[in-house]
């Protein structure tokens, strides 16, 4: 079979797209991240916790998120091999940086890398990707991907939040309860939108994938 013809949208999928994506990303870390150079959106209060859904919700829901899609428009397996990589990578690039963060301050007792709630992003990578392709089960029909969708998003973000709780080292865990204690409901937003955003953002993506007959299934 010969390749297909060059063509002006090839341009659009293969740079502008990415070359956007990039472009998302520095002015997340740069402009919008509470850390970054300018926080445009402020550190505390209203605009502080923006900020952290658009940058630490927004990095969880492209690790969460590929996985899901995967799970709707291809099968459980690929969802939960997708999670492993995924969340694999999360786990390593979340532990070291908190590890060297403390290290940064002469603190070398906690290693996050055997932290039980950091390790725990590998698994609600692979279960959130396994879980919706369960649900899903192949099904194009928009309420059987939402269902599945929120149901996979939501199930895994209360595993990771009882983890973050019970089982992360104790500065993680005091930091933990202490905003679940003092305010629940800045908690829960910070905890759940973002899933909940994921579990409806995803399944939409997903069924207009199936309109243009992309879905990974198909090509197999």
């Amino acid at each position: 079979m010969e390749p297909q013809k060059f063509k002006l949208s090839d341009i659009l999928y293969g740079l502008v797209v990415p070359l956007v994506l990039v472009l998302l990303i520095f002015v997340l870390a740069v402009y919008v991240n509470p850390g970054g150079s300018f926080a445009v959106l402020g550190v505390d209060g209203l605009g502080g916790t923006i900020a952290i859904i658009f940058t630490q919700g927004f990095s969880k829901m492209i690790v969460l998120g590929i996985p899901l899609i995967l799970g709707l428009t291809w099968n459980k397996w690929a969802g939960g091999a997708a999670g492993f990589i995924m969340g694999g990578a999360y786990y390593l690039a979340y532990a070291g940086y908190s590890t060297a963060a403390y290290a940064s301050y002469g603190v070398f007792e906690y290693n996050f890398f055997g932290d039980m709630s950091f390790l725990f992003y590998l698994v609600v990578a692979i279960m959130i990707g396994y879980i919706a392709g369960s649900l899903n089960n192949g099904s194009t029909n928009f309420k059987r991907m939402l269902g599945a969708g929120l149901t996979a998003a939501i199930t895994t973000q209360v595993i990771q939040t009882l983890m973050d709780l019970n089982y992360s080292l104790k500065p993680a865990r005091d930091m933990a309860i202490g905003v679940w204690t003092q305010d629940p409901v800045y908690a829960f937003v910070l905890a759940f939108v973002p899933s909940i955003a994921l579990g409806v953002i995803v399944p939409i993506l997903a069924k207009v994938m199936s309109w243009y007959g992309l879905s990974a299934r198909k090509q197999y």
